[in-house]
């Protein structure tokens, strides 16, 4: 029993002959317990229909109970030169309407959107859900801020829902915010948050979705500690030139063996730009020559 009590029972007090699922409940307290009950009750179970479709519809689900943290996306608006704002900073509106709107249903359909300090300072954002018409859950909106410099007249401080302040173990309670927002600290090494310890905090809050919209540094060190599932860029038809800002801050790779390899998931034109979602690149397959 969770949420809703088990729907084994409900299925053989309704006298069904045949149950077909697309996949196992993943969930260890619960993993093929249904459908064992299902066939002891004589009832024809198939599990593995459409599987591949149906973990890609609970993808965050499964990457909460199997990884023990979300599924985090990356999101960045890049000119065709890879820049996201000019060199003073400015970058209202690189991308279009359709774009940003777009942005929207990313933000709705996540359980958290995340972003540092660096962006709240530079451009307040409120991190909310602007969909017209649409009802919808409101994520919980998340700051890495690890001397916990989070002004108090910050716009998304305005908006209704829950507010996550995540800090290095040696900053200070802001008291001053109590009520309205959650603070908690992970290990920061080196004066850095621990992205792996946060994932896996997140996780343990129940979090299946995560988004993160920030800036080169912050994007760059999700990317570089290796637990970003999905890059979604959005092109924009534009070049800001050289001295313009770019869209990631990493380690430069010593050899083209070493750089960062990822997946053309899906390419569709939003507007007047383009939305690249893309993956790391499944692991190769492991075979020897007894596999047949």
């Amino acid at each position: 029993h969770g949420r809703t009590p088990p729907c084994a029972d409900a299925l053989i007090a309704a006298g069904v002959a045949r149950v077909v699922a697309a996949m196992a409940d993943p969930f260890p307290a619960v993993d093929g317990v249904g459908l064992a009950r299902l066939r002891a009750a004589g009832i024809a179970v198939d599990c593995g229909l459409l599987e591949a479709e149906a973990r890609e519809l609970n993808l965050g689900f499964v990457s909460r109970i199997c990884r023990h943290r979300p599924w985090i996306r990356v999101k960045l608006g890049v000119s065709l030169d890879g820049r996201t704002a000019l060199a003073d900073g400015r970058s209202q509106w690189i991308t279009s309407a359709a774009a940003r709107l777009d942005v929207q249903h990313w933000r709705a359909r996540s359980s958290a959107v995340l972003t540092g300090i660096g962006s709240v300072l530079a451009d307040n954002p409120r991190l909310n859900v602007r969909l017209p018409g649409v009802d919808h859950g409101v994520p919980e909106r998340i700051v890495l801020d690890s001397a916990a410099r989070l002004p108090a007249d910050s716009r998304l401080l305005e908006e209704p829902g829950p507010i996550l302040l995540v800090t290095g173990p040696n900053a200070s309670e802001r008291t001053d915010l109590a009520g309205r927002i959650e603070q908690i600290s992970v290990p920061a090494p080196g004066g850095r948050l621990q992205l792996a310890r946060l994932a896996f905090a997140l996780a343990q809050r129940g979090h299946n979705e995560l988004l993160v919209e920030a800036g080169a540094t912050l994007a760059g060190a999700f990317i570089a500690a290796g637990i970003v599932d999905e890059l979604i860029l959005y092109l924009a038809p534009k070049l800001l030139g050289g001295q313009a800002r770019p869209a990631l801050s990493m380690p430069e790779p010593t050899s083209l063996d070493e750089v960062a390899q990822w997946s053309w998931h899906s390419i569709d034109r939003i507007g007047d730009d383009l939305r690249l979602i893309l993956r790391p690149p499944p692991p190769a397959p492991t075979w020897s020559w007894s596999d047949g």
